[in-house]
């Protein structure tokens, strides 16, 4: 197993400067973002596809420092019920299967998408409850007439491009748990799978190595995210929140480094059950934690789970 970088923290900074900072870091692989909320900084898949020089350039600044890229991210919502959001997304989507496939890249990660509850809806709608009873109506609906529809073309526009899809499980979308994950996956098996983040399922009451164990080798990526909760503001509001991640003081959860969020025993548990379900690709870091900078977040992720990548390089495993 490797460590990597989903580069997008350090979008204020120039490509190559940015690669540099991951080589000093000891890191491995790059995560890049080429459009849709991830914004694409670093990467913009229309400029290199059109330029056989530029995309020369792009790939050899990352072959020559020793890197990899782990996956191309283009997480968007192309089921988005505002057709010019989701033209945009699904846009994205395309020439990041189109580039991954030039830059032989295997993986590309993005979301599953949410729709409106009709028709005629505006507005993504994310359905967690059956009742009242139109609400469970309303979800089968997305998933007959939106989700199942959208994903069974995408994946042939995936297949074509000899690239594997990893969808991040995410509250807001249809996917946002193991059982929604391996419903989407059954679309289209061989091509449609997860970008495993563990922080989104500590705040959801989940267990991430349980949720490893029950997604086996539909893991085609992981990021190394984490999540506190705060017991207090849990006790009197349970773990739904609206509020901005910004009020940490009142939120029920928000995102931290790894390692502040839960300690090297839960991390551990995770190696090993991501090595007992036969992943041993990148840990790829995402920064959102809004009580640290990004490199300061991101060097101590580094030294948090370098010890425990090596020991499992080693053959020293964690058993979950």
């Amino acid at each position: 197993m490797k460590l990597g970088v989903f580069t997008v923290l350090f979008g204020d900074r120039p490509f190559e400067e940015t690669l540099d900072l991951v080589v000093d870091l000891g890191l491995d692989a790059v995560e890049i973002g080429t459009g849709a909320y991830p914004g694409d900084a670093h990467c913009q898949p229309a400029k290199l596809l059109a330029s056989e020089r530029r995309l020369t350039a792009f790939r050899e600044a990352i072959a020559r420092r020793g890197l990899e890229i782990s996956a191309l991210s283009c997480h968007g919502n192309p089921l988005h019920p505002n057709a010019r959001m989701a033209r945009a997304h699904h846009q994205a989507f395309e020439h990041t299967l189109a580039l991954a496939k030039r830059l032989d890249v295997g993986t590309v990660i993005t979301f599953s998408g949410c729709p409106a509850a009709d028709a005629k809806g505006t507005q993504p709608a994310w359905i967690v409850s059956p009742w009242p009873p139109e609400f469970a109506e309303a979800l089968e609906w997305q998933w007959t007439e939106r989700v199942v529809p959208y994903w069974r073309q995408a994946a042939k526009l995936a297949r074509s491009s000899g690239v594997r899809v990893a969808i991040e499980m995410h509250p807001n979308f249809v996917v946002y748990n193991p059982e929604t994950m391996l419903r989407l996956r059954a679309v289209a098996p061989g091509v449609i799978g997860c970008n495993f983040d563990p922080s989104h399922l500590f705040w959801q009451g989940a267990d991430p190595a349980a949720a490893i164990r029950a997604l086996g080798d539909a893991i085609y990526h992981v990021h190394a995210k984490d999540c506190r909760l705060d017991a207090r503001n849990i006790a009197v509001n349970g773990v739904l929140d609206a509020k901005k991640y910004t009020r940490e003081l009142e939120r029920s959860w928000i995102f931290r480094t790894v390692g502040y969020g839960n300690d090297a025993g839960v991390w551990k548990s995770i190696v090993s059950a991501l090595r007992l379900a036969g992943y041993d690709h990148v840990l790829s870091i995402e920064h959102e934690d809004s009580l640290m900078s990004s490199a300061e977040g991101l060097r101590k992720a580094v030294a948090f789970l370098k010890e425990i990548v090596i020991r499992e390089r080693a053959g020293v495993a964690y058993w979950a």
